[in-house]
């Protein structure tokens, strides 16, 4: 499969018609038809159904979609730091999940980035497991991870600080009032969790000998999406504590108190590009000062 016709062929996936494919990749209609034809007989399989109007890809077709996403955002993204300046500057892809500790790593980048102007930063949002992903597949340099997680295949930085677990509640309801919630007052809830099995764990263990009464709704990886559930009474969300509000909800920390740390992480053994390599290093020296401050 060439780059090329993959591009060609994301295109059409995107457009749903090949003759506004075409158009737009200044190509003829048939010479387009005749690209995509190539690569399904290169594949063995069908990756279009036609109509007269339009055309949907197959159960196939959106396999590769997603593949092709993938190999043309990494050639992407290897041609961009092969295109470097002698001076730092290129891209780099960091991913993070919600979490206080963003505000570091904001700190970070924003103090790397003044003494790299050329640098520009892509940041993806998601969970350790959709992150580790993406590193795997080269598409992201680092990422910041909430604890518990496996990182034994990475190299990491521990932030400092803790995250702080809590639960967020309809404002109406009588947890609202609470200062803080135990296990005993959530057993009796519809419980909306983490997605990551991990997380799961560590929460289920908090939950002590209430933990085979609980009751799960819903999971989820990302807080606004579940914030709307509970707002809409679905069930009281497990969360972090974020420097955010959403209507109608309320924050609670729980009690006893439950914490993760979070650890900053690249693969091991990767060449790593000049500016991720620098940024590193940048980082290491900028969380030794913090550390040596509070002494």
């Amino acid at each position: 499969m060439e780059l090329r016709v993959l591009r060609y062929f994301l295109m059409v996936a995107r457009e749903e018609n090949i003759t506004r494919a075409a158009q737009f990749l200044h190509l003829t209609q048939p010479t387009l038809s005749r690209q995509l034809a190539a690569l399904e007989r290169e594949l063995g399989v069908k990756l279009f159904r036609r109509s007269n109007h339009n055309i949907v890809l197959t159960e196939q077709g959106m396999l590769l979609k997603r593949r092709a996403q993938e190999l043309i955002s990494l050639a992407d993204k290897t041609e961009r730091e092969f295109h470097q300046a002698e001076s730092l500057g290129g891209e780099l892809a960091i991913g993070s999940g919600e979490l206080q500790s963003t505000h570091l790593l904001s700190e970070l980048l924003a103090a790397f980035h003044r003494e790299n102007p050329l640098v520009r930063f892509e940041i993806y949002s998601g969970n350790a497991d959709n992150i580790k992903d993406r590193i795997e597949s080269g598409n992201l340099d680092l990422g910041l991870l909430l604890e518990p997680v496996d990182i034994g295949r990475y190299d990491f930085v521990r932030m400092p600080g803790r995250e702080q677990w809590g639960v967020l509640v309809s404002e109406d309801s009588p947890l609202a009032q609470q200062q803080a919630v135990g296990p005993e007052l959530l057993a009796g809830e519809p419980l909306i969790f983490s997605r990551r099995e991990l997380v799961q764990h560590e929460l289920l263990n908090w939950f002590g000998p209430y933990a085979d009464q609980i009751t799960t709704t819903a999971s989820g990886n990302l807080l606004y999406n579940m914030a709307a559930l509970a707002r809409s009474r679905l069930g009281v969300v497990m969360c972090l504590r974020l420097d955010c509000r959403y209507e109608g909800l309320r924050y609670v920390p729980l009690s006893p108190p439950l914490t993760s740390g979070t650890v900053l992480v690249w693969k091991k053994a990767q060449t790593l590009s000049p500016t991720a390599q620098a940024f590193i290093r940048h980082t290491k020296k900028y969380l030794k000062s913090i550390s040596d401050d509070s002494i």
